[in-house]
């Protein structure tokens, strides 16, 4: 008796219906972001809906880069990003690690704890690290916004989630081999669980990179501000900077800064939107 293999059977035409209207619907903001942003200002505000190639134009362009230090927010929240994302996708494994592999006295009560603080909102713990920053005298650099959250509780959970799934077999195969702790992690761990860094790494580039809250609080030097910071401020920036400055003109700069913000995490994701979902799907499904 055949029995109907449920992996082969093929989607319906209205499942392509639907999944073409969801792509619609996610996609037509960032194309009418983008698209007006080359637009004249009058006629973003004139008639937004619509749109003609032959008056495209990038004077929104470069009356914000005029206006706004965008450059400066674009290259601090790349070393932020490149820092942080590191710390973050050296340390947090190894913890997931240890918490998933190591039996050790109060291993559980720790894990709960860890698991505790992501009950907490994000605005609690802002003035206690605000006071530390202080004490240390790091407001206004570079490691008040790199340090803080660089080794944060989900991403550990993550970890030790992904982890937990590596047969022990492994392990002690290459304990058998005499190999040290961190080469059966690198060599060993590392290969088998590579989706489920590559999803930690994905998310971790977007929070890191979209990260507002902390930022703002700690840093008022334009010097240091991020991407975000930068873009909170670009309204007041063009008003103050140009006098006369009306509705139009702020909306055309506001929607060529955000398109540019937009596209390295477009880019991003759609460079590792395989991995992101393979690992997404790693720990839902058993083989």
């Amino acid at each position: 008796m055949r029995h109907k293999s449920y992996s082969q059977t093929r989607p319906s035409p209205w499942q392509y219906v639907v999944l073409a209207g969801l792509a619609v619907l996610f996609v037509y903001p960032i194309w009418w972001a983008i698209s007006s942003s080359l637009k004249p200002a009058n006629d973003i505000v004139r008639s937004p809906l619509s749109f003609s190639p032959g008056s495209l134009t990038l004077d929104n362009y470069r009356a914000m880069l005029d206006d706004v230090p965008l450059g400066t927010g674009f290259l601090n929240t790349l070393l932020v990003v490149a820092v942080k994302g590191t710390l973050t996708m050296c340390l947090c494994p190894l913890a997931g690690y240890a918490f998933a592999k190591y039996r050790f006295p109060g291993r559980n009560l720790l894990f709960g704890i860890l698991m505790l603080t992501l009950m907490l909102p994000t605005l609690v713990l802002i003035i206690p690290l605000l006071l530390q920053m202080s004490q240390l005298g790091w407001v206004n650099t570079y490691q008040a916004l790199i340090l803080p959250g660089s080794i944060d509780a989900f991403s550990i959970f993550w970890m030790r989630q992904t982890i937990a799934a590596v047969p022990d077999e492994l392990l002690d195969a290459g304990r058998v081999d005499g190999a040290g702790e961190l080469r059966i992690f690198a060599r060993i761990v590392v290969p088998v669980i590579r989706p489920g860094i590559a999803a930690l790494g994905v998310l971790t580039v977007m929070n890191i990179y979209n990260d507002f809250v902390w930022p703002v609080v700690a840093v008022n030097d334009e010097n240091h501000q991020t991407l975000q910071v930068v873009l909170s401020t670009l309204a007041q920036n063009v008003t103050g900077n140009r006098i006369g400055a009306d509705f139009s003109t702020v909306w055309g700069e506001l929607l060529a800064a955000g398109s540019l913000a937009l596209l390295p995490v477009l880019l991003l994701f759609v460079l590792l939107q395989r991995h992101f979902i393979n690992g997404i799907l790693a720990g839902s499904v058993k083989g």
